[in-house]
């Protein structure tokens, strides 16, 4: 009898509450990402895996002989309110930055309008068949990219204002499920432990994701920094809004792969305010920059998620297609929590 040269792993068969809670975990991401309340996840998940992280310190020093240690109670409470402070204003900084003259997202898209039809004449003639005939038409473009999108970029003061009640309430919720999970001891029932399971591999997507990612766009900022702030002046090259690019590259680098490109276009337009010779600079500046960070960027989410950056992308994609922005910006998350359910059952 021929022996088999690759054994087939045993898998434990899923039991009923497993099953039930898949099915109702799957359902609950569909509704967040259906009925918009991305934000508030986000928020709960990034107060939640701060605390956590920082909670260690908390533990040694108060620790929990008994449910109710009230020491151990107050301190991560403690904790909790700091971090929700720090996030909050850290948020009203970002937005008051963007609003002020130095910041101003108007007074950059006007600025690459007036930009684009000064270098009409320098640019060749297949890139400026692709161009607005001026800068009103470019105005008018950008105009209405954003009225058909508005809902997805959430500008208008009324949404603006839901969005940032679900992320305040987003984070109390991770906060209270922060402090339930430390200070208090639960014996789950198996449904319970099931749901308990799922959360707990969700987070851990988040954290890998979303950490390794803020990582990324720090280093993407400091280097594009460097370029704008340092090197170009010191070869006598002054663009204008340095500081506005530098923090939507931060922010926008927030986003995977997509992100780069949104900041790699505004410096090189911007960059043709000088000339197009500091245009093509830029953009092969740029590049040697992303090359590297691609490598980063494989050691960092790759090594994390055991993901390719074709994998990436087409979840991207497919969640764009059905669920638009906000879809690009949870495809990442989800891809990760999909593929760690599945490692924790020896599927891959």
């Amino acid at each position: 009898m021929a022996k088999k040269l690759f054994a087939a792993p045993e898998i434990a068969p899923a039991t009923s509450y497993e099953i039930a809670a898949w099915i109702l975990s799957g359902l609950a991401l569909l509704f967040i990402l259906q009925f918009k309340l991305l934000p508030a996840l986000l928020g709960g998940l990034l107060v939640f895996e701060l605390v956590q992280i920082i909670s260690p310190m908390i533990a040694r020093r108060f620790p929990a002989t008994h449910p109710s240690n009230r020491a151990r109670f107050w301190a991560v409470g403690l904790l909790i309110a700091i971090i929700v402070g720090v996030l909050g204003l850290a948020g009203a900084s970002l937005v008051a930055f963007f609003r002020s003259d130095a910041g101003s997202l108007t007074v950059l898209l006007s600025k690459m309008a007036y930009i684009i039809e000064d270098s009409r004449q320098s640019l060749p003639a297949w890139v400026v068949d692709h161009l607005p005939a001026d800068a009103i038409a470019f105005q008018q473009q950008a105009t209405e990219w954003l009225r058909s999108h508005a809902n997805d970029l959430r500008i208008a003061g009324k949404e603006a204002g839901r969005v940032t009640a679900h992320v305040i309430l987003g984070m109390l919720i991770g906060g209270i499920l922060a402090l339930h999970d430390l200070v208090k001891i639960d014996h789950y029932k198996p449904f319970a432990r099931a749901m308990a399971e799922r959360t707990e591999l969700l987070s851990n997507a988040f954290r890998r994701v979303v950490f390794a990612q803020i990582r990324i766009a720090a280093i993407n900022a400091f280097f594009t920094a460097i370029y704008l702030a340092v090197i170009l002046p010191l070869m006598g090259i002054h663009l204008p809004l340095v500081k506005t690019m530098i923090a939507i590259t931060f922010v926008v680098g927030l986003i995977p792969v997509l992100g780069n490109l949104i900041s790699n276009t505004v410096i090189v337009i911007v960059s043709l305010s000088q000339s197009l010779t500091v245009a093509i600079g830029s953009l092969a500046f740029l590049v040697i920059i992303h090359k590297f960070e691609y490598f980063l960027n494989a050691k960092i989410v790759g090594g994390q998620i055991r993901a390719n950056v074709w994998e990436l992308l087409i979840a991207m994609l497919a969640m764009e297609a059905v669920f638009g922005l906000a879809g690009v910006i949870a495809a990442p998350i989800y891809y990760a929590y999909i593929k760690g359910e599945l490692l924790a059952r020896d599927l891959l």
